[in-house]
């Protein structure tokens, strides 16, 4: 799918212990989260995988909104679609006239909701609220691009995905890109390029209605 992360010397930190030995440009960077209202932009996501020679790669154009809707969509015209609605995320594929739906409440869905939490890494309200989440592994700044290498707490969440980075601009704040590292060796990088900060967002980007022809699936229903 379609992802979020963030991230001279390198500085190694972990976890709450630390955090007084965070370089000011991550603190910084964590005190403008929360004037973040909504932000947009366009995106290329290369994804590394090991029994591929060369890396495959695509665009598209993602939408945020505090606290924590979103909506990516990859390829032109979109060809997958997620959105995060108050109660389940929305995986709709335009060209099989298909859309899966995620729950976002409910006992079964722990392992769902770590998943759900790695996707929006790259937009913390706080400090607090990154490192109740997250070990921080190390952040190392070159130039004017800050690199945080993050590790989630949840041990159902590292199996999924042991590591993930989130590179920010120091003087802007602006996010530049995320990268994930998965269970089995592959990657998933998102550069972003034009964003815009606190742009008037549709609220309908966020409720796509969908046409009557779309099958509906619930894939964690068909797992049990």
């Amino acid at each position: 799918m379609l992802l979020v992360v963030l991230a001279g010397g390198l500085c190694s930190v972990a976890g709450h212990s630390r955090a007084a030995g965070l370089d000011p440009a991550v603190v910084k960077w964590l005190q403008a989260q929360t004037g973040i209202q909504s932000w947009s932009a366009d995106f290329v996501q290369t994804r590394s995988l090991k029994s591929l020679a060369q890396p495959l790669q695509a665009t598209g154009h993602v939408w945020f909104a505090a606290p924590n809707r979103f909506r990516w969509e990859l390829g032109h015209p979109a060809q997958t679609i997620a959105v995060r609605e108050p109660k389940e995320l929305l995986i709709i594929y335009p060209r099989l006239k298909r859309v899966e739906h995620f729950p976002l409440t409910g006992e079964q869905t722990g392992r769902w909701r770590d998943a759900l939490a790695l996707l929006e890494a790259g937009f913390p309200r706080s400090q607090a609220e990154m490192e109740a989440q997250y070990h921080i592994l190390s952040h190392t700044v070159k130039g004017q691009t800050c690199e945080l290498v993050l590790q989630p707490k949840s041990a159902s969440a590292r199996r999924m995905m042991p590591q993930l980075a989130i590179d920010f601009d120091t003087k802007s704040f602006v996010l530049l890109g995320t990268e994930l590292h998965f269970a089995d060796g592959s990657t998933m990088r998102n550069d972003f390029k034009d964003p815009v900060l606190n742009p008037p967002v549709d609220e309908k980007l966020f409720a796509p209605e969908l046409p009557p022809d779309y099958k509906n699936v619930e894939p964690l229903k068909a797992q049990q």
